[in-house]
């Protein structure tokens, strides 16, 4: 999962002052999930988070075109969009966004919205240009976008606004387009260099060969997919906006799917998510942490100081400690950590912090920490390694530890042994 748990503050903060872009389907609003995605990117704007959301009406637009009894034709699965689809997208667009910001006013009880006073912003933020006429056939008022108004944008970003855009842009002259989301909401995180790009969809992610899902794909996999051809229409195109902002400077992607209930926090505060990210490179590596680390150390360690496991740190323990410190990070959140204190006189090393965010246990995490750390030890030229424990010393004997005493601490840690907690001293030799 992407996170080690979700039960507090802390663990958002990797995200704040971040900039995510979000799509969505008019299916989604249809189905009736538009409800529950508000009441997940509620949490959002209390964390400091900035967002802004891209709706696509394509259903509404045939129930508007159904009244009028009109049919349009599908060429590659763009619409063709002649005087009465117009009339109807810009009223299907009217009045999903009317229902939005709505919603956003309402300021929900039992809700993170409850109480808060939320901002939506719609505006003339996106300038569009004709398809034209494509291998004979005239799209007429069908669009492409030409240009986002970033700097307005991100105006109303800094000013903790919500941004919501529709799928109509209109030409220097004034002329009106009809748009896909995905084209406004790919264009729109390529002009802010998005943190992220989320496409809240009808399908359930990148799916291989035989059918499971693939939670995190690169950069260069994910093009190799398109290139395969054996992806569903839908997905392939949803994949392909995604390798475009991705090239255009948008840093991560998120295809999840809508009918699974609290699908996007899940996807971004879980360590496996629930849908596909893409990514330039791996989102996993094990490295020295820094100062900026500290918060994700303590969400970390925290449960355990209070049920016993660990003996308590203060904050700013860790803080002038750090430099001991190596972590396991994920998308930018701390899922374990560990700690060497070198005793050079003696040739010694104490190996203390040892942790792995409960959702990630039994994935090899506290394996590499281990090595990692005994690497470390070994490079400033220890001979030995010890751990004090209270609760895992059959974890430690599997890899090699042996049973020692306080005698055999160093001196200067033999003098801070802590006669109440007992705990067991165990050995290693490098």
């Amino acid at each position: 999962m992407r996170t080690g748990s979700p039960r507090g503050p802390p663990i958002f903060h990797p995200f704040r002052d971040k900039h995510f872009g979000i799509g969505f389907g008019g299916e989604l609003v249809k189905a009736g999930f538009w409800g529950a995605m508000f009441n997940e990117i509620g949490v959002f704007p209390p964390l400091g988070m900035h967002f802004w959301l891209v709706h696509g009406s394509r259903p509404q637009v045939e129930e508007q075109l159904a009244l009028r009894h009109v049919q349009t034709q599908f060429v590659d699965g763009i619409r063709v969009t002649d005087n009465a689809a117009l009339e109807s997208a810009k009223e299907a667009s009217g009045e999903l966004r009317l229902d939005i910001e709505a919603t956003f006013s309402q300021a929900l009880p039992n809700t993170p919205m409850a109480g808060a006073r939320i901002s939506v912003v719609s505006g003339n933020f996106v300038t569009a240009r004709p398809v034209g006429i494509v291998n004979g056939v005239d799209f007429q008022h069908t669009g492409l976008v030409r240009k986002i108004d970033a700097e307005s944008i991100q105006h109303s970003l800094s000013n903790r606004k919500i941004v919501l855009l529709s799928p109509l842009g209109f030409s220097p002259t004034g002329q009106a387009f009809n748009l896909s989301m995905e084209d406004v909401a790919t264009n729109t995180a390529t002009a802010l260099k998005a943190d992220k790009l989320i496409f809240i969809t009808e399908v359930p992610g990148i799916m291989d060969r035989v059918g499971k899902l693939q939670q995190e794909l690169s950069m260069e996999s994910a093009i190799e997919r398109l290139r395969e051809g054996r992806l569903s229409s839908d997905t392939a195109y949803y994949l392909q906006h995604i390798v475009k902002a991705m090239r255009g400077g948008v840093r991560r992607a998120h295809l999840i799917p809508f009918a699974l209930d609290g699908s996007i926090l899940l996807e971004l505060f879980l360590h496996d998510g629930v849908g596909t990210m893409v990514s330039h490179t791996d989102l996993e590596y094990l490295r020295e942490a820094t100062l900026d680390d500290v918060g994700g150390i303590v969400q970390l360690i925290e449960p355990l100081e209070a049920d016993g496991t660990l003996v308590p740190r203060e904050r700013r323990l860790l803080e002038r400690d750090i430099a001991n410190f190596s972590v396991i990070e994920h998308d930018g959140i701390i899922f374990g950590c560990a700690a060497l204190y070198p005793y050079p006189k003696e040739g010694v090393g104490e190996m203390a912090c040892l942790t792995v965010a409960p959702d990630t246990q039994g994935t090899g995490d506290g394996e590499r920490l281990l090595k990692h750390v005994e690497a470390r030890a070994r490079a400033v030229g220890l001979k030995r390694l010890f751990v004090l424990t209270t609760r895992t010393e059959h974890w430690f004997l599997k890899r090699g530890f042996v049973h020692a005493t306080v005698d055999d601490l160093p001196e200067d840690r033999r003098k801070l042994y802590n006669w109440q907690r007992r705990s067991m001293v165990l050995m290693k030799k490098l």
